[in-house]
């Protein structure tokens, strides 16, 4: 496929906020794609080149790329650096610069999908001697190859900043549309019902087709391979597997106990909800797999839960869902999860990081179990069998702490047992529930102390003056509506002023620049990665932010390293903690 007929799509899609519009230009681009041989084309269209569930990444950075186009265009990096200050887009960049190209090149784009993919995936396997080089060689080639349109969208994706607002769902509705029924076909096949019946009949349907596509992509995170499935009518043939991570299941938040039992039900059972990160841990022939709630594969991180693993649950193959928390080695005492979190993107010095910060494993949940999945069966039975598979030992691996109970009285006592061991608070599940990778669908909530919080991701930030002079110190946050990220306020409290007090400036400093898209005077765009716990007094309505609310004296308490902007807190929970307390 040309990349032209990609590139029109995105400038059709870029040139829309309608999210309807967006989903018929990409469906109408998806029937087009089912004749295609290559279906690895549609992670293009989210500026992607592998699964979601695949960790590679390409690693290109701007400076590479200013050479690569140095090289294509033949214009000198200074003043590609200088467009790139005043355009703040280094797309934009690349397409005046391929417009004025001074080196002699065909007239016309023969530039392929596939040959786009073949590139750029190679990038992310380049190592030793000689791999600058051979990097800008391959991004140059493509960008001698492209149009001037081609060359934005191009270098946006090299970069990972596509920018043109195709998010999962977007893409989800769209392989209904073009795989699935169309409302148009449904018209048809219900033209015999009275209007009010035929309207239900087909919200229903697409309803129903839709929840399809999202629970396939919840198992597999593979968009190519949901929509080869889609096309084929075979959604429900998509699987979990032990080789592959997928998304856990996730909880809203409950203000009490009543609402607890209204929303999950009497009986339930309540769990401690443990101050640490989600692990799925996968284990089959090949050996044993850990994969954060991010999706990345850290088995190397913790080869003391792989032993654990090994030493204490019985089964030939197995996927586990469970929290791990840090103790501290001579008290026994449990830690916050801040005090741990770096070993989650450790690469060096693992064994001296296991030995200091030690961490238990509790295991609340199993998906898979000697190749048959659970998914569909009752929590309940999901976990009978845990408490059949687990050989308990405290400080290394054991089932979570539960109880079952249609008295709001004894929740509350687990719960102040809970947060007397350090713990957040506790979670209240539906017995009879099945497994639903990736939702927040009612089947749990969780119940935490009085301190309102929510996990948010930094979008925007300011370097500070004075003594803070070369440091970001104020940073705007985010949380997400559909497809959409919508500002909620400016956090500049709760970090320190030294490293070795906790998390600083300088440390947040350090780890956004690198995500840093644009600059404007002291404002910078930060690429939306990094999740952050942010503390506040109440919410209040405000036109300033595009969320139409601000946190009221917020305060960064903690970062989320195991969470991803789609973790994050939705506008829904904002909205409902707002009229909570209004």
């Amino acid at each position: 496929m040309k990349y032209s007929e990609l590139v029109k799509v995105y400038k059709e899609i870029a040139s829309t906020s309608k999210t309807l519009e967006k989903t018929k230009i990409l469906a109408e681009f998806l029937k087009k794609l089912k004749k295609e041989k290559n279906k690895d084309i549609i992670y293009l269209l989210r500026g992607k080149v592998f699964p979601d569930y695949d960790e590679r990444e390409l690693g290109i950075s701007t400076q590479l790329t200013i050479k690569a186009l140095n090289k294509s265009t033949g214009h000198s990096a200074k003043e590609i650096v200088k467009r790139f200050k005043k355009l703040g887009d280094l797309g934009k960049v690349a397409e005046e610069l391929v417009k004025e190209k001074k080196q002699k090149t065909l007239s016309s784009s023969k530039l392929t999908c596939e040959k786009i993919l073949q590139n750029l995936r190679k990038l992310a396997e380049i190592t030793g001697a000689g791999t600058v080089e051979r990097r800008i060689s391959l991004i140059s080639e493509l960008l001698t190859s492209s149009s001037p349109l081609e060359a934005r969208y191009l270098t946006r994706t090299i970069l990972g900043n596509l920018r043109v607002g195709i998010g999962e769902g977007i893409l989800r509705d769209a392989i209904v549309l073009s795989c699935l029924e169309t409302k148009e076909n449904l018209e048809k096949r219900f033209s015999g019902l009275q209007k009010s019946e035929r309207l239900k009949k087909i919200s229903a349907e697409t309803k129903e087709n839709a929840e399809l596509v999202q629970e396939a992509y919840d198992k597999a995170n593979d968009f190519a391979l949901v929509f080869e499935q889609a096309c084929k009518k075979k959604l429900k043939d998509v699987a979990i597997s032990t080789e592959k991570p997928l998304k856990v299941m996730l909880f809203q938040k409950a203000k009490d106990f009543e609402e607890a039992f209204k929303r999950v039900g009497k009986p339930a059972a309540f769990e401690f909800k443990y101050d640490g990160f989600r692990m799925l841990i996968h284990k089959d022939s090949k050996g044993v797999r850990i994969f954060t709630r991010r999706l990345d594969n850290v088995s190397n991180q913790f080869p003391d839960v792989v032993f654990y693993i090994k030493k204490h649950v019985k089964g030939r193959s197995f996927i586990l869902d469970s929290e791990a928390i840090g103790y501290d080695p001579k008290t026994k005492k449990y830690k916050p999860f801040q005090s741990i979190s770096q070993r989650i993107k450790r690469k060096y010095d693992i064994e001296k990081l296991v030995k200091e910060l030690p961490i238990e494993v509790n295991v609340f949940d199993i998906l898979y179990y000697n190749g048959k999945s659970l998914l569909k069966e009752p929590f309940k039975k999901r976990r009978a069998l845990l408490r059949k598979i687990i050989k308990n030992k405290k400080y290394h691996l054991k089932l979570a702490e539960q109880i079952t109970t249609s008295s709001e009285k004894d929740a509350e006592k687990f719960f102040r047992q809970a947060v007397k061991e350090g713990q957040e608070g506790v979670m209240a599940k539906n017995l009879e529930a099945p497994y639903k990778p990736g939702s927040r669908v009612g089947y749990g909530v969780k119940i935490k102390g009085e301190e309102n919080e929510f996990d948010l991701v930094i979008v925007k930030a300011e370097y500070g003056t004075g003594k803070r002079a070369g440091w970001l110190t104020s940073f705007t946050v985010a949380c997400k509506s559909g497809d959409k990220l919508l500002e909620v306020g400016k956090v500049s409290t709760g970090l320190k002023e030294k490293e070795e007090m906790g998390l600083s400036y300088r440390g947040m400093s350090k780890k956004l620049k690198s995500l840093i898209k644009t600059e404007k005077g002291r404002e910078v765009e930060i690429k939306p990665k990094l999740v952050v716990t942010v503390t506040y007094q109440n919410i209040q309505k405000s036109p300033k932010y595009a969320s139409g609310f601000a946190l009221r004296f917020p305060r960064f308490t903690r970062l989320r390293p195991d969470r991803s902007p789609d973790d994050i807190a939705t506008l829904n929970e904002i909205k409902k903690e707002y009229e909570a307390t209004h």
